[in-house]
């Protein structure tokens, strides 16, 4: 008798027992699982679609009334105002239309925000607004050496500070007012999708350019290609239990789905380089974004009629705003702030990062997708945790994560192409930059170490070394 051939696969009796085991397990912790299940919120709660994810299903809708007036200055400023340190001949000829634009700005009333609350999506509209008159507002004055602070005027201060505490979100340009509120469809019967997002257009730009467009447009089909991501996250959030073998099976498919889904995302970042010029994209838009506290040595921003304005989240819109990425990284139990053993342990120059930047950028996101984070930080088990006990995840878990730490590695030669190497080649930007410390990004930290301290911090999750 093939003892060997007869031990490949265990007896059917001995199968139908596990199953029942298996099945006795299940009645017995499943109840009080499922009651979880159920009292848990669904992804609308959250200010989140099923089909446009982060994005809202419609564009917003403009403001009308007294509040009319925040669209029509903004309406003035596209396509007239240019950067104060911009010295170009048609720059400068657009000047006196900017020092009187500011002026009109100054003179406006300071309107209630409040008469806004019942409809979200026009505080929405009111937070991009106004968060986008600001920085124009604040960028277009010309340079002095001499500048420690720019006064932001009451008629946009009070009511931006006042819309964003209702929103939960920063009180200034965000992620979310360049690329989540700021596409919508050429034809107003199509909807926003992966498939439509090349016939979408820019409400606004700051530049007028067709490189400023893709930046946003690159950002916007990452941020729906992930929507998936947040379908598998789901899933996972809702079964009832991580143990038998056919939600094993199903996990490691979804790994697998999850991989495909990150290398997506990084071929579309990568792309960004056909349509984007990094010399126009660091000089005439880069500089808009740049916020209060993106520097050690920058003007501080004052605003007026706002007390302890000292203490907003003033740094400007940044990559690190996706909650797309932040629920890839809370899922795959991404450790930033070093707080796990793992190996290898961390270098001198991941302890020296900013360790607390990736948590502080979720104060710039709506507090509705904070919350949907937190939930998912709350999760009493994790992925990494199901493939850590059970061996035969571990390697659809490393596929995971490793496609992720390569789109980490991607996002790193891309920040420097665009912004270390063109800090170098670019003596305009000296102010923006601070000039003699570390090249930073417009979330204010030091760019090469904190990218790379992200890459390294995924890389500590895998299993295999």
């Amino acid at each position: 008798m093939d003892f060997e051939n007869l031990l490949s696969s265990p007896p059917q009796f001995f199968s139908q027992f596990l199953r029942l085991a298996l099945s006795l397990l299940r009645s017995t912790i499943a109840p009080s699982y499922r009651r979880s299940v159920l009292g848990r919120c669904s992804l609308a709660d959250f200010d989140i679609d099923p089909q446009t994810g982060f994005f809202p299903r419609h564009p917003l809708p403009r403001l009308t009334g007294a509040h009319q007036l925040w669209e029509q200055g903004l309406a003035k400023a596209s396509g007239n105002i240019y950067l104060g340190i911009d010295t170009r001949p048609e720059a400068l000829e657009k000047r006196p239309f900017g020092e009187r634009w500011r002026k009109e700005i100054n003179d406006w009333p300071v309107l209630d925000a409040s008469l806004l609350c019942a409809n979200s999506d026009l505080l929405r509209r009111a937070h991009y607004v106004l968060a986008w008159l600001v920085h124009y507002y604040v960028h277009s004055q010309p340079c002095t050496d001499d500048e420690s602070c720019i006064r932001v005027p009451k008629s946009l201060a009070v009511p931006l500070v006042q819309v964003s505490r209702r929103l939960d979100i920063a009180p200034v340009l965000t992620f979310a007012d360049t690329v989540l509120w700021n596409l919508e469809p050429v034809d107003p019967c199509q909807s926003l999708s992966l498939h439509s997002i090349d016939s979408m257009r820019a409400v606004n730009l700051f530049s007028g350019t067709e490189d400023e467009k893709s930046f946003y447009v690159t950002s916007a089909k990452a941020e729906l290609r992930g929507i998936e991501v947040l379908r598998i996250v789901e899933e996972f959030r809702n079964l009832p239990n991580a143990d038998d073998l056919t939600t094993l099976s199903k996990l490691s498919r979804d790994l697998a789905r999850l991989a495909k889904i990150i290398d997506d995302i990084s071929e579309i970042i990568q792309n960004v380089r056909s349509d984007c010029d990094p010399e126009i994209f660091h000089q005439f838009v880069r500089p808009w974004f740049v916020g209060s506290d993106a520097g050690p040595n920058g003007p501080n921003w004052v605003y007026e009629g706002v007390s302890n304005s000292d203490q907003l989240d003033l740094s400007g819109p940044s990559a690190g705003q996706s909650s797309i990425m932040h629920a890839l990284d809370i899922f795959l139990d991404i450790d930033h702030k070093l707080r796990q053993k793992r190996y290898p342990a961390p270098s001198p120059m991941n302890k020296r990062a900013d360790l607390g930047f990736m948590e502080r950028m979720r104060r710039y996101m709506p507090g509705k997708h904070r919350e949907y984070l937190s939930r998912l930080a709350s999760m009493p088990r994790t992925i990494r945790d199901v493939a850590q006990s059970t061996p035969a995840l571990r390697e659809p878990y490393d596929t995971a994560v490793d496609a992720l730490k390569r789109l980490r590695d991607l996002h790193l030669r891309v920040a420097c192409l665009y912004i270390v190497s063109m800090s170098r080649r670019c003596p305009m930007m000296a102010r923006l930059d601070h000039a003699a410390g570390p090249c930073r990004g417009t979330g204010g930290t030091e760019v090469s170490i904190l990218l790379k301290t992200g890459r390294d911090n995924t890389r500590r999750a895998m299993f295999k070394s």
